[in-house]
């Protein structure tokens, strides 16, 4: 199994403590975020690590994993980070992609791990409690999932009108099925550059607009249901409720 992690982004909202550093080297539980995802990929048995960076990835030139680079990290999105990555998408393997701004506890990896649909996302149920303790208004900044037969998802990344609209919150963690690794690319350079994604041009669309493309044409995504045990770090307040959300290893 491979692993691509998304580390381009200049991380502004955690300013100053990005002033000088990738998001994914701000230390939390006395260790930068990177480090905690590594550990816990390496002790679920996922070896072949890559690393996406742009902003200061002078920082991210380190021997125990491959280090892509996003030249244009700051004037593209997410998507076209993980295209940066191209090349190791072969097909020969799972592949795990993970937001760099995120943590997460063994039994979210080894759930997201279990699922054997083309896509698997993991998925958290317990999302309001965490979003309360992150924000005053979760509505506001919580982003559609519906579900259909259980765990089948059918939309994900819109803006909410009700809590009924999200039936759980995606944490930025993926697993792509091996015999379908090697189309990613094919597909994302298919779409059409002149079109409006989620309000966004085709080189900044969010990576729900393009898991949604995916399923919208007819890729088969499942949730990998998880109750809390992760944390995603936008802002300092986050790396104050993170200890209470997901436990460090």
């Amino acid at each position: 199994m491979k692993a691509i992690i998304l580390a381009a982004g200049q991380g502004t909202r955690l300013r100053p403590l990005t002033d000088d550093k990738p998001k994914c080297l701000v230390e939390l539980a006395g260790k930068p975020l990177l480090d905690h995802q590594l550990e816990v990929l390496r002790a679920a048995g996922v070896d072949d690590i890559h690393v996406v960076a742009g902003y200061r990835a002078d920082q991210l030139d380190r021997p125990d994993f491959t280090r892509h680079i996003n030249e244009r990290f700051a004037e593209t999105n997410m998507v076209s980070t993980l295209f940066a990555a191209n090349s190791v998408m072969t097909g020969e393997d799972d592949l795990i992609i993970s937001y760099g701004d995120i943590v997460f506890e063994p039994r979210v990896l080894a759930a997201l791990q279990a699922v054997d649909a083309p896509i698997g996302l993991a998925v958290d149920r317990e999302w309001q409690r965490y979003w309360a303790a992150r924000m005053d208004d979760p509505l506001a900044d919580a982003e559609t999932l519906r579900l259909a037969d259980g765990d089948r998802i059918i939309e994900l990344g819109k803006k909410p009108e009700s809590y009924a609209d999200i039936q759980g919150q995606y944490t930025g963690l993926i697993k792509i099925r091996a015999d379908h690794v090697a189309w990613l690319p094919q597909v994302w350079r298919a779409m059409d550059r002149a079109a409006s994604y989620d309000g966004k041009d085709y080189d900044n669309m969010y990576m729900t607009s393009f898991v949604q493309h995916l399923i919208d044409k007819g890729w088969e995504a499942r949730a990998a249901f998880v109750d809390n045990g992760w944390a995603e770090i936008d802002c300092e307040t986050d790396l104050l409720v993170a200890p209470d959300f997901w436990r460090c290893l």
